[in-house]
């Protein structure tokens, strides 16, 4: 990939708005020195402007029910489980999505109202169902007709349903996070949701609402909602339309991802032509409320080399897989030294020539003790964090107007062995 050289406004605009540099250099990320917070917390570190994420949520908020009043929207928690993030949307007036009984422990522990829970899945296990049924979780989405048979068994009062529906669009984003198109693991192709639908219509249990479609995630374009939209309409009208989330963030400066408000008026303008008026649409932003707003703190370990420059930093694949996965691009600087400098391989500790966070990094003269950091990963990067060669899981900083707040501890070595259990071998 060629590498962009961009001046130090074009590197600040792919941090946290109002993200800046101190007089004596140093950068500011939520009112607070990245620096100071990494004096303090260590690194690896994920840093989030708390503030930013809440203006954030406000804008979707806003821009849905100004164009569709009867709509709410929910947070696709996978893109940042931890309790906070599940509290802060909580305190903002939205629901929440969960995959699994990790998650919506987490929903539930942060305060969301059950009935603003969604949960998915294309393999939930009677245990997780059941789970979701004691908890009163709003919105149950059917991914496959085991679904519906575990919850005609489990239920004991009437649930509210919807069924994911295979749209048969390709959206233009990496192979790993596309949803929607034929083949897909997510949902049931329309011919299937068509053979589902009628059965939910004579359940005794189950109460169906609607449908639901997510097509996938990290998209640049508004055109393939349309299509989406388009293919679940002609399953018939319907009370709910959960139209999944999916919006593109930009990662580097090549990105131009839709606006939040110009993503809405796409979707509410497909609805419009194609739904019923009167129904209830739901959207399910993840990324692109947490993403932008994320950083992540390393520090420069060794570097080495002419032909490339390798930079090694304390951290890697351990704590953001979305390079290894998929290929997904980030930016960097030197945080005491902001912008310019020369193309480096900055790299992770790990043992995978795969572990290389970016290709053609542009840092000026990073030196061993430096502190890195790599602009918007508050997506995807906590979710997937992992203990590759017995590494320990970052903390997780909420930062809002020069205050900082410690919301995730790093894990520690003594965490590493607390699942071990003994194999009776003499001491």
């Amino acid at each position: 990939m060629p590498v962009e050289i961009a001046d130090t406004a074009d590197l600040l605009g792919l941090f946290p708005p109002g993200s800046r540099v101190d007089p004596d250099g140093e950068l500011v990320v939520g009112g607070c020195r990245l620096a100071d917070l990494a004096a303090e917390w260590g690194t690896p570190l994920y840093v989030l402007d708390e503030a930013a994420i809440r203006a954030q949520v406000g804008r979707f908020r806003q821009a849905l029910g100004a164009r569709w009043p009867n709509s709410r929207m929910v947070f696709a928690s996978k893109a940042f489980p931890c309790t906070a993030m599940y509290r802060l949307m909580a305190e903002e007036g939205i629901g929440v999505d969960v995959a699994g009984p990790g998650e919506l422990a987490m929903a539930l522990a942060g305060g969301v109202d059950p009935g603003r829970i969604v949960m998915h899945g294309n393999a939930k296990t009677g245990a997780e169902l059941r789970m979701a049924l004691d908890a009163g979780v709003g919105l149950i989405v059917i991914d496959n007709c085991d679904d519906i048979d575990r919850l005609e068994e489990l239920a004991r009062a009437e649930q509210p349903v919807l069924v994911r529906v295979l749209p048969g669009v390709r959206p233009d984003t990496y192979e790993a996070v596309a949803t929607g198109q034929l083949g897909s693991k997510f949902g049931l192709p329309v011919p299937a949701a068509r053979a589902a639908i009628a059965r939910l219509r004579h359940s005794g249990k189950l109460r169906l609402d609607g449908v639901h479609a997510h097509i996938g995630s990290q998209i640049l374009s508004v055109e393939p909602y349309a299509r989406a939209i388009e293919a679940i309409a002609g399953l018939g009208d319907f009370t709910t339309y959960n139209l999944g989330g999916g919006l593109g963030v930009r990662y580097t400066y090549g990105d131009h991802p839709p606006s939040p408000q110009d993503w809405i008026e796409a979707l509410v303008n497909a609805a419009r032509d194609r739904l019923p008026r009167d129904a209830q649409i739901i959207i399910e932003p993840g990324r692109s409320l947490v993403a932008p707003f994320g950083v992540t703190l390393y520090q420069v370990v060794s570097v080495k080399g002419d032909d490339p420059r390798f930079a090694a930093v304390d951290g890697g694949m351990a704590d953001n897989m979305e390079v290894a996965l998929y290929g997904q691009r980030f930016e960097a600087t030197i945080a005491s030294r902001v912008g310019g400098g020369a193309p480096f391989e900055l790299v992770g500790r790990h043992c995978e020539s795969g572990d290389r966070l970016i290709s053609g990094a542009i840092l000026r003269d990073p030196r061993p003790g430096d502190l890195v950091a790599v602009a918007v990963t508050g997506a995807y990067c906590h979710t997937m964090a992992n203990n590759y060669n017995g590494a320990m899981r970052p903390p997780v900083v909420f930062c809002h107007d020069g205050e900082s707040r410690l919301v995730v501890r790093r894990e520690t070595l003594a965490d590493l062995l607390a699942r071990d259990v003994s194999d009776g071998a003499p001491g």
